[in-house]
């Protein structure tokens, strides 16, 4: 289970270490920070995937995602004394993303290229600079297990010593990508399985060319993709291999007296939704549902796959839900989280009550902003979980 999230010049995420539980509830007002949370954690994601670089070219390259204010504030600033402005930088400029869990820690450092000798189209790519995997919650020296410093990778051997070989990659490629090598350091590749389970879902689709609503062939489906195209096949998949009864209960909770059915027609075995409702004299098909109907089957597919995560985030799974569902959306989270780590962004307060409710576990983080910067209210220097990043 991961316990420490940080992030470092990510737009409002100046300075941010966060504790995560196993079910963690981010919260705050409008342009707190939420949303860039989510896309640092995505973009931890993308790194076991080598896609760090296209991501952050998704979001307009490293230069747009860099925090925009000064590198510190000082505290002439912070009293009013002074007004904002930019300093000389004491530390090379760039992005860092790390987690660290129970098992494993890892961090990367994304930084300004180089210029290369020759044109090129292409010298806006950041480069990583740095890129650490380690034993344990806490970054030490005797605790890495592989080590990267711009192109050049280390890894320690089964006898704990580093080998004698070092291997080159690209400075664009992530070595959970480019150096996953049983032999060489099987931690590498467990750690890159692990980051490659992790499950995003944000706002599902619901209008009337939603693919939720499409009837299409269905194959045995345990985990739900981000569109919810196979919504029908991911529900009955539940239903014969994972766990019916939380099902039923979940749609009882939202809906109460209604069912749920999957019909499989014609000769190419099309999957259909079935929803009967108390009082209907015949069952609605996907395409004839509510969007808030719609968006709460998607959500009970996703939480109840029969192959859960290693962690699953969701980013405001409110949106378009009526306040009456929030009870059942916070009790099918909560059964989620029994069996996988779970984090929620939301900025929905009836929705934050109802799982610190549920789950009494539960822990919540509330963002708010300091002069520009995301910080985590209530937290010190003092309070602030164990973190180290890895100096270039």
């Amino acid at each position: 289970m991961l316990r420490t999230l940080a992030v470092e010049n990510y737009r409002s995420l100046l300075d941010l270490v966060l504790p995560l539980s196993r079910l963690t509830v981010v919260t705050g007002a409008n342009g707190s920070g939420k949303s860039s949370l989510y896309r640092a954690m995505r973009l931890l994601a993308d790194a076991a995937r080598n896609g760090a670089v296209a991501a952050l070219a998704r979001e307009g390259g490293l230069s747009s995602t860099l925090w925009a204010g000064p590198e510190t504030i000082g505290r002439a600033v912070r009293e009013g004394r002074a007004p904002v402005q930019g300093t000389r930088r004491s530390k090379p400029v760039g992005l860092r993303l790390g987690f660290a869990g129970d098992e494993f820690g890892y961090a990367l450092d994304l930084g300004l290229p180089v210029p290369q000798p020759g044109p090129t189209a292409f010298n806006r790519d950041p480069e990583i600079k740095r890129e650490s995997v380690w034993s344990g919650p806490v970054l030490r020296t005797s605790a890495l297990l592989a080590d990267r410093a711009g192109p050049v990778v280390r890894a320690r051997g089964a006898d704990g010593a580093w080998g004698e070989d070092h291997h080159k990659i690209g400075l664009t490629d992530s070595m959970l990508s480019e150096f996953a090598d049983p032999r060489a350091s099987p931690e590498v590749l467990v750690l890159r399985e692990k980051i490659r389970s992790w499950r995003f879902y944000d706002h599902f689709r619901t209008d009337a060319g939603a693919p939720a609503r499409q009837t299409r062939v269905g194959t045995r489906t345990p985990v739900l993709d981000h569109e919810g195209a196979d919504l029908a096949a991911a529900l009955q998949t539940i239903i014969e291999i994972g766990d019916p009864d939380a099902l039923a209960s979940a749609i009882d909770d939202a809906f109460p007296g209604s069912r749920l059915e999957v019909e499989v027609t014609g000769t190419d075995g099309r999957f259909e939704l079935r929803f009967r409702q108390h009082g209907l004299l015949r069952p609605l098909s996907a395409a004839e549902l509510s969007d808030g109907t719609l968006r709460y089957l998607l959500w009970v597919a996703a939480l109840l796959s029969p192959r859960p995560p290693e962690l699953l985030v969701l980013n405001e799974p409110e949106t378009s839900l009526h306040p009456d569902l929030l009870p059942a959306l916070a009790a099918l989270i909560a059964t989620a989280a029994k069996r996988t780590q779970v984090v929620v962004v939301s900025h929905a307060r009836p929705l934050v009550r109802a799982l610190e409710v549920i789950d009494g576990d539960a822990a919540t983080l509330e963002l708010e902003k300091d002069f520009g910067a995301t910080v985590l209210a209530g937290q010190d220097r003092l309070d602030r979980p164990a973190w180290h990043w890895p100096k270039r």
